[in-house]
């Protein structure tokens, strides 16, 4: 389920609106939701920022995690933009997913909020994600191909130059990256790609 075409369209770039939109979803016609479930792929699996109550490995169907998108903040600047990852269609993506207690949701999302959402660059959406414990429909930060922040194909000498020269206020894109892989990695996840891209860069 995504969010609501018509919210999407006239709030396209409102954070605040959207995250108005995302509550109302989970509030459902009832005005209450349950317990609220957040899929992580790539910084939120190593750094959070959140209590949660449980947390369960995902595998997400129908999209992947792919370092495409431009960071001219928090991975790099305007001048020399660095790249973090989004969740891009085709293919499947293995994570972790989180479950946020119900009394929580309302004061926590809007931090996760700030955090993810702060120009309006994912599209979030709710999307199922299967566990060991079953199905669950999770929260999911996505990345659309139209996204002026997409980066599109990019090539090896490309890669080489961001990841030797892009720093932003968090560090650099490299740094990123193999955060990134070796969470994944200590969890049993084996991003294939994500390794062959570091490879490349340090060769």
């Amino acid at each position: 389920m995504t969010l609501s075409s018509d919210n999407r369209q006239d709030d396209r770039r409102n954070p605040a609106h959207m995250l108005e939109a995302v509550l109302r979803e989970w509030r459902g016609p009832q005005g209450h939701g349950g317990d609220l479930w957040v899929f992580a792929y790539a910084s939120l699996i190593w750094r959070p920022e959140f209590e949660f109550a449980e947390q369960r490995f995902a595998t997400l169907f129908g999209y992947h995690r792919a370092l495409k998108m431009w960071s001219r903040v928090n991975r790099g600047t305007p001048e020399c933009p660095g790249l973090v990852f989004g969740l891009l269609t085709g293919g499947s993506c293995k994570g972790v997913v989180y479950r946020l207690p119900q009394a929580q949701v309302s004061s926590a999302l809007p931090a996760l909020w700030a955090r993810e959402m702060p120009n309006g660059v994912y599209d979030p959406k709710w999307l199922r994600c299967q566990t060991a414990q079953g199905e669950v429909k999770a929260l999911a930060f996505t990345l659309s191909r139209r996204s002026p922040n997409h980066t599109g194909v990019l090539s090896e000498d490309t890669y080489r130059q961001i990841f030797s020269d892009s720093c932003g206020r968090y560090g650099t894109t490299r740094e990123y990256a193999q955060l990134t892989y070796d969470k994944l990695r200590t969890l049993g996840i084996q991003d294939h790609a994500l390794g062959k891209l570091l490879a490349l860069v340090s060769g």
